[in-house]
């Protein structure tokens, strides 16, 4: 019964992890035929880091998420559910039950979602799902990505973009609902403008028969596609996410946007009408992160102070599928 009658979210603690290795951009000179100026003045990103080994997705999402679970005041033996929004797994089969694993978190049930760079809005949702329905009561969710695996390090048009990380955050069932609004999107005819996609060797099974040996080509994207996508759908979506929530854009005390370029942020917040004081960005230190993105940013922002108990967020996720989406949310309790 008690299930029942605690049916409101509310996100109640986050954590990150990022790698120890700093890539700026002057090293990338060194590389490609690119500058300094140029990266920054295109993209804000001045530097990234970088899973070197034995670094690995489970290590930096572990060290993520027993941050997130102290914050919260809670152990890991509370957690009834963990969701690893990735697309870099350790293991295809998928690296959320190791994560369990190595969190001791012994009675949850763990698995990955892969939506790319809106992979943990997409979570988040999913997860208010299970707390909505009663199902389970303290969910652990991380977006985490090692992009630097999947980058060809010669494609000057990828290679300054990307960056390694982890963030996560728990979500408890909770009297009032502090998930406000959202609203997801998805568009599968631009998948080509953004994909990571499936490459097969032969292998012969039998004279007759021969079976692909699977690996994948690096990152692909079509920038100039991607942007005119993000500047025009973000706040469309957003919009949408307040309206659910009842709520104008006035309200809103902190914006905080897929960290995959800052033209982006600064299009979308001037579209919005949401001043600069309001934008949280960290893209000039990380790239951008994929899933991890958000929850990076937003641990970065609760822990310097400027995130406090009660202030509305609003936050966006937008990438590959194509897919996209926004959240309205309150922190804490």
């Amino acid at each position: 019964m008690q299930n029942l009658l605690k049916n409101g979210i509310a996100i109640t603690g986050s954590g990150s992890a990022v790698p120890s290795t700093s890539l700026e951009n002057e090293v990338l000179t060194q590389l490609v035929e690119t500058s300094d100026e140029w990266i920054t003045t295109r993209t804000g990103i001045r530097q990234r880091q970088l899973a070197l080994p034995p670094e690995s997705l489970t290590i930096l999402a572990t060290d993520a998420s027993k941050q997130a679970i102290t914050a919260a005041g809670i152990t890991a033996a509370d957690i009834d559910l963990i969701l690893l929004a990735t697309s870099t797994p350790d293991d295809l089969f998928g690296s959320a039950c190791r994560i369990q694993a190595e969190l001791d978190a012994t009675k949850a049930v763990a698995f990955d979602l892969t939506a790319a760079c809106s992979g943990f809005l997409f979570g988040l949702v999913t997860a208010a799902q299970f707390i909505r329905t009663g199902v389970y009561q303290n969910v652990l969710l991380i977006g985490a990505d090692i992009l630097s695996r999947w980058v060809d390090w010669q494609d000057r048009r990828t290679c300054v973009l990307f960056g390694d990380g982890a963030g996560a955050v728990i979500l408890q069932a909770n009297n009032s609902d502090r998930l406000l609004g959202f609203s997801l999107k998805s568009d599968g005819t631009q998948n080509h403008h953004l994909n990571l996609a499936y490459e097969g060797t032969t292998q012969q099974v039998t004279p007759d028969i021969h079976v692909p040996r699977g690996t994948y080509h690096p990152i692909s994207m079509n920038g100039k596609e991607v942007y005119r996508f993000a500047v025009q759908k973000v706040p469309e979506v957003i919009d949408k996410a307040l309206f659910e929530a009842h709520l104008t854009v006035d309200r809103i005390d902190w914006l905080i946007l897929h960290q995959a370029n800052q033209r982006i942020i600064n299009a979308v917040a001037d579209r919005l009408n949401i001043p600069d004081h309001k934008v949280i960005s960290n893209v000039a230190h990380y790239g951008n992160t994929s899933a991890a993105s958000i929850p990076l940013a937003l641990d970065e922002a609760v822990r310097q102070g400027k995130i406090k108990p009660n202030d509305i967020i609003a936050t966006s996720g937008f990438g590959a599928g194509l897919s996209w989406g926004a959240a309205i949310f309150q922190w804490a309790r």
